[in-house]
C-alpha cells in the first residue's frame, strides 16, 4: 500500500557480546529463518532535503548545505525525484496503492512482495516469494573517523542528508542463498528502474540481515542483526556463517542473544558489535518542519494549489518498464527458452541486450542459437578472461556476424569460440577477414572428414571396442579425436554421422 511519507531520524547505542565457533548440526531437526533489511541509495543528483550533490567520492565535507550541517534557521526542501523513485520501486515490487492516513508513523508503502529465481541442487531453478512489509525513505547520516594517535574525531558530513530507501523484508527465507538471490533480483528491478545504482562497492546498496534458528513446529528462536553486508557474496556466506553459528550454540547448550554482529570478509565469520537485549531508545522524531506528503493516488492532473500532494502514483504506474520477471515470462513463452537460459539472460543485462538485438535483426537464426552461444561461449570466454560482460568490448554486429558464419555453416562451433578471442584483440577487424586470415573456415569436404575419420577410428581402438559393445558415449572420445586431427575445423554433425557409419561396417 503507498501511504504518505513523513521522515524519521534516530541515534544508536554500541554494547558488545561474544562469538563460537561453528558445527553442522543433523538435517531436519532445526529450521532457520531470514528477514532482510535493505538500504539502497536513491539515484538522484542531490540530497533528500538540499540541493547539496551526491557524487561518490568527493573530497571530505565538500558536499554539505547549511542544512545538511543542521545549521539553526536552515528548512528542508524534500527532493520530488527520490519520493517518486520509492513510488516507482514500490510499485514494481507489487505494494497495493489506494491507502491513505495521515501520516506520521507511515511507510511510503506496504504490503508488497518479490518474487526471484533461486539455484537448487543439480543447478536446477525454483521461485521464492518474500513478502515486502514496508518501503520508506530515510536519509543517510555522516561518517566518523577516530584518529587513536591524536585522540580526536573527525566528521565527514558528504553522506548526511543522502536519499534512501529502505526496505523490509519479512522473514520469509530460510538460507544464505536464498537471501543473495532476493539481493539480485531486487539490484535488477531498481537498476531497470533507473531507482538506484545498486554499486555496492560504493556503499549504494547495504544489507542487515535478522537471522535465528528454531526446532520444527517449535515458535521463532532469538534473533541476531548482521549488520552492512557489502557483497552478493558477502550475504550468503555471513547468513551461512550465522545459521551455523547459531547451530552450534543451541548444540552445546547455549543461549542465543539478541545482539547485532558484522561480517568480517577476511576472517568469514560474524563479530558483535552490540547487544540489543535491553530495548534501546533511538530517539526517532518528526522533522516539525515537513507536512504529511499526500499522494495523488487518482487518474488527474496534480492539484497545484495543494503543494503537499507533488505527486500522482496513477501516472508513475503507467511509465514503469518491463520488469525483469516479465522479461523472463516473455522469453519463455515468446522465444520458447526454458527457465535456467531466460533467468541467465535476464540476470546479465548486456547478455540480453546482445540476444534482443541479434533476434530483431537476425529472424533467420534460432533463437536458441543465439542464447546458448551468449552463455555457453560468449559468457564462459568472460569468466575464463576474468571479466565482466560490461568489460568485454564485443558490439551486437561483432556476435551477430559470427552467429550468421556459424548458422550458415561457414565455421563450426569451435573455430566461433576462437573468433570470440580474436575480435576481442582486433576489434577493427571484420569477422570474414579473421576467418580468412587465421584459416577457421569450417571443413565441409566429405572425402576428407572421412579420411579424419579413419585416422580416429585407429588411435582410438579401446573406445571403438567400447562403442561397438554397446557403451555409446565412448563415440565422444573418437569425436574429440577427429576434432584434434583436423586442428578443431572439420564439421562435428558430418563426423559424427561419419562415424556411425564407418563403426558399423
Amino acid at each position: 500500500m503507498l501511504n504518505k511519507v513523513f521522515i524519521l531520524t534516530r541515534l544508536s547505542i554500541k554494547t558488545f557480546g561474544t562469538q563460537v565457533k561453528t558445527t553442522k548440526l543433523p538435517k531436519g531437526k532445526w529450521k532457520s529463518v531470514v528477514g532482510l533489511e535493505v538500504h539502497a541509495q536513491i539515484l538522484s543528483e542531490s540530497k533528500l532535503f538540499s540541493e547539496s550533490p551526491t557524487k561518490y567520492g568527493l573530497p571530505v565535507n565538500t558536499a554539505v548545505s547549511y542544512f545538511d550541517a543542521s545549521m539553526p534557521g536552515t528548512l528542508p526542501v524534500l527532493n520530488r525525484k527520490c519520493v517518486e523513485s520509492g513510488i516507482k520501486t514500490a510499485l514494481a515490487l507489487n505494494c497495493q496503492n489506494g491507502y491513505q492516513i495521515t501520516q506520521q508513523r507511515s511507510a511510503l508503502a506496504n504490503n508488497g512482495e518479490i518474487i526471484f529465481p533461486v539455484i537448487v541442487p543439480e543447478r536446477k531453478i525454483c521461485y521464492k516469494t518474500a513478502r515486502l512489509l514496508q518501503l520508506q525513505l530515510e536519509q543517510d547520516s555522516g561518517k566518523s573517523l577516530h584518529d587513536e594517535e591524536f585522540k580526536r574525531s573527525l566528521i565527514d558530513l558528504n553522506r548526511a542528508g543522502l536519499p534512501l530507501m529502505e526496505l523490509v523484508f519479512a522473514p520469509d527465507l530460510e538460507t544464505g542463498e536464498e537471501a543473495a538471490s532476493l539481493v539480485k533480483e531486487l539490484i535488477l528491478i531498481m537498476r531497470r528502474l533507473n531507482t538506484c545504482s545498486c554499486k555496492m562497492e560504493e556503499g549504494a546498496l547495504r544489507v542487515d540481515a535478522n537471522i535465528s534458528v528454531h526446532e520444527v513446529d517449535q515458535p521463532f528462536g532469538i534473533r541476531t542483526e548482521v549488520k552492512n553486508i557489502g557483497s552478493i557474496r558477502s550475504i550468503s556466506q555471513a547468513i551461512s556463517y550465522e545459521i551455523q553459528r547459531q547451530f552450534e550454540v543451541v548444540a552445546q547448550g547455549g543461549i542465543i542473544y539478541n545482539e547485532t554482529r558484522s561480517w568480517d570478509a577476511e576472517k568469514r565469520c560474524t563479530l558483535p558489535m552490540r547487544d540489543k537485549e535491553v530495548s534501546q531508545d533511538y530517539r526517532f522524531m518528526p522533522e516539525a518542519n515537513l507536512p504529511p506528503l499526500r499522494l495523488n493516488m487518482k487518474d488527474t492532473q496534480l492539484d497545484e494549489e495543494n503543494h503537499t500532494c507533488i505527486v500522482c502514483v496513477s501516472l508513475i504506474a503507467r511509465e514503469l518498464p518491463e520488469l525483469p520477471e516479465q522479461t523472463r515470462k516473455r522469453l519463455i513463452e515468446t522465444c520458447r527458452l526454458n527457465t535456467e537460459t531466460a533467468t541467465i539472460l535476464v540476470n546479465d543485462p548486456v547478455l540480453l541486450e546482445h540476444f534482443q538485438n541479434i533476434v530483431k535483426s537476425s529472424p533467420d537464426i534460432s533463437k536458441k542459437m543465439i542464447a546458448n552461444f551468449l552463455i555457453n561461449d560468449l559468457l564462459t570466454y568472460c569468466n575464463k578472461a576474468n571479466i565482466a560482460t560490461t568489460e568485454c568490448h564485443l558490439t551486437h554486429n561483432h556476435v551477430k556476424d559470427i552467429l550468421k558464419v556459424l548458422h550458415n555453416e561457414k565455421i563450426n562451433l569451435n573455430s566461433a569460440r576462437r573468433l570470440i578471442e580474436l575480435v576481442h584483440e582486433h576489434l577493427n577487424t571484420s569477422v570474414n577477414e579473421l576467418i580468412k586470415t587465421y584459416n577457421l573456415e569450417q571443413i565441409t569436404d566429405v572425402e576428407i572428414i572421412e579420411n579424419y575419420c579413419r585416422q580416429a577410428i585407429e588411435k582410438q581402438a579401446r573406445a571403438v571396442k567400447e562403442y561397438q559393445i554397446g557403451k555409446t558415449k565412448a563415440l565422444f572420445a573418437i569425436v574429440g579425436e577427429v576434432a584434434k586431427l583436423s586442428n578443431q575445423k572439420a564439421n562435428m554433425k558430418a563426423a559424427v554421422q561419419c562415424l556411425k557409419r564407418l563403426l558399423k561396417q
